[in-house]
């Protein structure tokens, strides 16, 4: 089982199945939204 966190807040975004335990950083809907706002 593995793990995607978000890079900006560190929250938990998803689950996904793997062999391997791991963590994944992408960034969540909260953030992009913020990132998006941030360059208009």
């Amino acid at each position: 089982m593995g793990t995607i966190v978000c890079q900006d807040c560190e929250a938990i975004i998803d689950h996904f199945e793997s062999e391997k335990c791991g963590v994944l950083y992408g960034v969540c809907h909260c953030c992009e939204h913020k990132e998006e706002r941030s360059k208009n």
